[in-house]
């Protein structure tokens, strides 16, 4: 017999209702941990959505709202807004509000927006994060004006850009009733910090656009006399901010009465583009007074002479010129790739000029340029126009091709310029490039 060990008597066991308390207590504590980690893993992801989110906008207003909505959805808040400090820093300057109803802003109808006194205030002069269990009691509280909505609790945070104060953050009144704690804290910091990388990078954009859009601007013509025609002309820059284009037009008065009408587009969106559009349209230009030279072959010396001295992109055109013919004028026409223009006879529903459209320039230059007649009577209106104009990516082209000829039937009768307004204000494309259009009007006698 082993010493310790009584002949007969069963080895002791662990007490089994103690083990299973201590198991079932472990077990709550790796799911409370499991679910803090599941929970801490969602801000997260909500964090970095929100971020994405702000930093898709390209507009500083749409940025400022976004900034406050997805503040918002983050902590749960019902009320929000972003306060914008004036140049002084020691006031606000904008303010934007989200998440009253429409019954709250009627209440506050003729109230001015908030100028940055009270709690408010204090986060100006004070520019740290600030949770408010109870606004009123708070010792900067300054009250609220009539017909506020009733506001307990408030997180706020500044938002720097640049190592400046921007502006701040307000949040008030989580859903759930509860107050803001330091988790709701945490994740706004992170927001606000994000925030105000989006600002500047969206005021970075909007310099990079202005300079873009009067850069190419600059390089378009100002449209000269062309009595008795009326001719009108709209540039817009794509959406999207810094891309240049190569979009151009021009119209040359001629003698005999003939006006020449050139609209081009040059692939690609940088400087290059911008730059070959510029060459382009002068060496059409010089082209252009070769007296009675059809459009075609005009086409094929610029095609000839763009490859043998330059190496410009491909680029699509169309050279036209305006022509008497008896008692109207013949429109006269050869394209290089270009979409056809659109001709608006008096009391006619707008028609596109369809025609063989010929190689774009630089692609073959030995290829023919078709030329293309059509009679237009007193009072027409053509419409050349690039494809920024139609081209969308959820439509079928031929589709925003129809829907362009109801909006340029519907206007015909506006006077030009508010015409070619009409147009690029209500086009049927999505904007992602620039478009350029060209109109020109008969006399009516």
């Amino acid at each position: 017999m082993k010493p310790g060990i009584g002949e007969g008597e069963p080895p002791q066991q662990p007490y089994l209702p103690d083990l299973h308390l201590r198991l079932r207590a472990e077990l709550g504590r790796i799911d409370e941990q499991l679910h803090l980690l599941l929970d801490a893993t969602d801000r997260l992801q909500g964090l970095l959505d929100a971020v994405v989110a702000i930093s898709r906008e390209v507009e500083l207003p749409a940025v400022l709202q976004r900034i406050v909505t997805t503040a918002m959805d983050l902590v749960g808040a019902r009320y929000g807004a972003l306060g914008v400090l004036g140049e002084s820093g020691d006031h606000l300057q904008q303010f934007i509000a989200v998440g009253l109803s429409g019954q709250e802003r009627a209440a506050l109808a003729g109230t001015d927006f908030p100028r940055g006194l009270g709690v408010l205030g204090h986060l100006i002069r004070h520019p740290a994060p600030l949770r408010v269990e109870s606004i009123p009691e708070h010792p900067s509280s300054a009250g609220f004006p009539p017909g506020h909505p009733r506001m307990r609790t408030l997180l706020g945070v500044a938002i720097t850009v640049r190592g400046e104060i921007y502006g701040d953050l307000y949040l008030s009144e989580r859903h759930d009733g509860q107050l803001f704690d330091a988790h709701d804290e945490e994740v706004v910091v992170a927001l606000a910090g994000a925030a105000g990388i989006a600002i500047e990078n969206v005021r970075l954009f909007e310099r990079v656009r202005v300079g873009a859009e009067q850069f190419q601007r600059l390089l378009l013509p100002t449209l000269p006399d062309l009595r008795p025609f009326t001719a009108a002309a709209v540039y817009r820059p794509a959406a999207e901010p810094g891309r240049l284009g190569g979009d151009w037009y021009d119209a040359v008065p001629l003698p005999d009465d003939v006006v020449a009408v050139v609209i081009g587009d040059v692939v690609g969106h940088d400087l290059k583009a911008a730059a070959a559009m510029a060459s382009t349209r002068n060496m059409l230009r010089a082209l252009l007074y070769e007296r009675g030279r059809p459009p075609g072959a005009v086409l094929t010396q610029l095609d000839r002479t763009l490859q043998a001295i330059t190496d410009n992109p491909v680029t699509t055109t169309t050279v036209a010129r305006i022509e008497p013919a008896g008692n109207g004028r013949r429109l006269h026409w050869s394209s290089a790739g270009h979409i056809p223009p659109l001709l608006i006879a008096p009391g006619c529903r707008a028609e596109y000029l369809f025609a063989e459209p010929g190689l774009p320039l630089g692609v073959d230059s030995e290829q023919p340029r078709p030329d293309h007649t059509r009679f237009m009577p007193p009072g027409s209106t053509v419409v050349f126009f690039t494809d920024g104009l139609v081209e969308h990516p959820r439509r079928s082209i031929d589709q925003s091709l129809d829907e362009l000829t109801d909006l340029a039937t519907a206007h015909a009768a506006l006077p030009l310029p508010e015409f070619v307004q009409a147009l690029a204000d209500r086009h049927p494309s999505d904007g992602h490039d620039d478009m350029a259009v060209l109109a020109l009007r008969t006399p009516r006698d």
